[in-house]
């Protein structure tokens, strides 16, 4: 079982050495000629040529940083699509991207005698490199057969959602409802710690009390030492929002606090704050605090 897996960036490449710590046999590629060497570095078998990744793999994995980079990687002249996939081979695209752009990719590999899944996870560079991650699916039971040797060495956890396109939905939900509960933990917790609380004292209680939450638990350790190490880059998580929002608005669906979420994450990114983890925005509600001695 031969697994091509296109886009080996710093989730890509985690869960492409985890296959490979499976025992499964899994060759990478990706445009950036760095990314191939970090990944190579590491131990993975990488290829600077795509139809050489492509041609009789028996699955084709692509995670990538958004739609129309998906777009183009599996329906452009010189993508997978074109390279000659190996019939009956089963196309799984990890990407956070929009529902109509995974329908599309799926309905081309469909034309093409490929099985496809569509497969977001929800967890973090960690998560990928341990085979932690929640992988939310969509697609048939003959394809999800097929690849649960995949999923399972990715993540005991594999919800299903529907069909194609359901689990990028599902996947834009959970995010939206993520930046927002660490937009609002963050502004809550500047404020106790603007009245004086200590930071510690303040995460310890809130840790035990009923405005815990999965973010606070993950993100907070590292924030009380400032420390804002990319677990999940702010850029991303405001991509992520506004893909949402941009979807809501095309279905017609309010979303206004979704959209005050992404302005405050534009404005952390004006701020300085790209290539920072999102729980960056302590540090930027912090800096609004002009009272005399703090900084």
């Amino acid at each position: 079982m031969r697994i091509a897996y296109i886009g080996i960036g710093q989730m890509g490449a985690g869960m492409a050495l985890c296959l490979k710590k499976a025992g499964l046999d899994v060759i990478g590629f990706d445009p950036s000629a760095a990314s191939r060497a970090a990944a190579a570095a590491d131990g993975l078998t990488v290829t600077d040529s795509l139809p050489e990744a492509v041609q009789g793999a028996d699955f084709l994995l692509s995670s990538l940083p958004n739609s129309a980079i998906v777009r183009d990687a599996w329906l452009g002249a010189d993508g997978i699509l074109a390279c000659g996939p190996k019939t009956g081979a089963i196309c799984i695209d990890f990407s956070t991207i929009d529902a109509q752009t995974m329908v599309a990719v799926g309905e081309a590999c469909r034309a093409q005698g490929l099985g496809v899944i569509d497969a977001p996870v929800s967890g973090g560079p960690l998560e990928a490199a341990n085979g932690t991650l929640v992988l939310l699916l969509g697609g048939n039971d003959d394809d999800m057969a097929k690849a649960k040797p995949v999923f399972d060495a990715l993540g005991s956890v594999q919800l299903r959602t529907g069909e194609v396109g359901t689990a990028k939905t599902v996947k834009l939900v959970n995010n939206v409802m993520s930046m927002g509960n660490v937009l609002i933990a963050a502004e809550a917790f500047a404020m106790g710690e603007a009245a004086g609380v200590d930071p510690q004292a303040l995460f310890d209680t809130l840790s035990q009390s009923g405005g815990r939450s999965h973010h606070l638990l993950k993100r907070w350790p590292n924030a009380l030492k400032s420390n804002w190490d990319p677990g999940f880059k702010m850029e991303l998580g405001e991509k992520d929002v506004a893909l949402a929002v941009d979807f809501a608005r095309s279905i017609k669906q309010p979303m206004p606090i979704a959209s005050l979420v992404r302005e405050m994450m534009t404005m952390a990114l004006a701020g300085g704050y790209e290539g920072h983890d999102v729980v960056a925005v302590l540090d930027m509600y912090r800096k609004m605090n002009r009272r005399e001695g703090r900084n």
